[in-house]
């Protein structure tokens, strides 16, 4: 039975990473970008290939907002969601369409954080910008914050290697089993909330 559940888990893990969302115009609230690595506010290759495609997703209108998530270590002199909202600004987003929560060291945490934020402005209608291999996971947690969430991975950056995906998918499937187990929507731990 354990063998079949991480069979399934792992399926819906690899349909996730391939899924190519054609998303319209208006389709949410706002797009929020999962955070990586930032070094002294420069985000990391696999960060910026999430913010280009956020910055795709804006360009053709699926939202007028984009939220960059993500905290930063003890040493930091910022936080992967102010260095997202930066590179974002930089990249000629306005100001006014740009919002950093910059809280969280993992995706639970950093989705929580901004899922506070986002009520405030009744906001709940997202996408979600992450890896293909971590897809799946990132959008369980969205919808069990509560989020109606679509998930639009990135489809360029160093996450998309031929040589590292294997690993991320298995990595990813472990990662969704744990989560299921000890808090997601399974019921089996306690409540995310």
């Amino acid at each position: 039975m354990a063998t079949l559940i991480a069979g399934l888990v792992g399926w819906r893990v690899v349909r996730a990473a391939m899924a190519d969302l054609a998303l319209p115009a208006g389709a949410a609230d706002a797009i929020v970008v999962l955070g990586a690595a930032q070094y002294d506010g420069d985000p990391s290759p696999v960060y910026r290939a999430r913010l280009d495609h956020a910055k795709d997703l804006y360009d053709r209108g699926v939202a007028s907002r984009v939220v960059t998530i993500g905290g930063g270590k003890s040493a930091d002199r910022t936080t992967e969601g102010a260095a997202g909202r930066d590179y974002l600004l930089a990249a000629g987003l306005p100001a006014e369409a740009l919002v950093a929560v910059g809280t969280g060291s993992d995706t639970l945490v950093s989705l929580r954080a901004a899922r506070t934020d986002l009520a405030a402005r009744g906001w709940d209608d997202i996408v979600v910008v992450t890896d293909p291999a971590h897809a799946a996971r990132a959008s369980l947690m969205a919808r069990d914050l509560g989020f109606d969430a679509k998930v639009s991975p990135v489809r360029t950056g160093p996450s998309v290697d031929p040589d590292l995906q294997p690993r991320y998918l298995f990595r990813e499937t472990l990662a969704t089993l744990f989560y299921l187990a000890v808090g997601g929507s399974s019921g089996l731990g306690s409540p995310v909330l």
